[in-house]
């Protein structure tokens, strides 16, 4: 199956990540440290604006902005793919598959991942909203302010949100479903 993608210079994007088999690596302190310095890495040779993001136990969700004349998103999620693999690998012993092993491959990350072209403002707008509320849909809180891996609080400081934004009633968010 050939998998069709799209690339905008200069676009913004939606990406979800998931670990491969789902394992909670993310539930570790070190490993949200790792991922944060493969970003930063990453971003001083391939700059990018991060809009939004949430780090979750086993998947990851980010809309990103690129430069005017850059597309190549591919090659800055393999980038902090590989970097995070690496040296979270180095400090873990995880095991790995037959399958994977032949391709040269780890069991870190799931083998693709979802990009989403966004639109206009007000898709925009469903993406961050779906990434705020992301933690609270899966169960680990009851209000996005109680998730520390999140850029809600910047969202707060910024007046885009109330600081008790989704704490009662979910937010609309039908048009977004499948994404996880």
């Amino acid at each position: 199956m050939r998998y069709r993608r799209a690339f905008l210079p200069g676009g913004t994007y939606f990406f979800t990540l998931v670990t491969f088999e789902r394992r909670p690596i993310f539930a570790n302190e070190q490993a949200i440290q790792l991922l944060r310095q493969a970003f930063q890495i990453t971003m001083i040779k391939h700059p990018f604006k991060i809009e939004a993001g949430v780090i979750l136990p086993d998947h990851i969700h980010t809309i990103w902005s690129l430069p005017e004349n850059d597309n190549n998103y591919p090659t800055r999620w393999r980038l902090i793919k590989s970097y995070f693999t690496r040296n979270w690998e180095a400090a873990r012993a995880i095991p790995n598959t037959e399958s994977r092993l032949k391709k040269g491959e780890r069991a870190v990350w799931q083998r693709r991942y979802w990009e989403h072209l966004i639109r206009d403002d007000a898709d925009w707008q469903q993406h961050v909203n779906y990434i705020h509320y992301n933690p609270v849909k899966h169960g680990l809180v009851s209000a996005p302010r109680e998730w520390k891996h999140s850029s809600f609080y910047l969202f707060v400081k910024r007046g885009f949100y109330s600081p008790d934004w989704g704490a009662g009633e979910a937010p609309d968010l039908d048009a977004l479903k499948g994404l996880e």
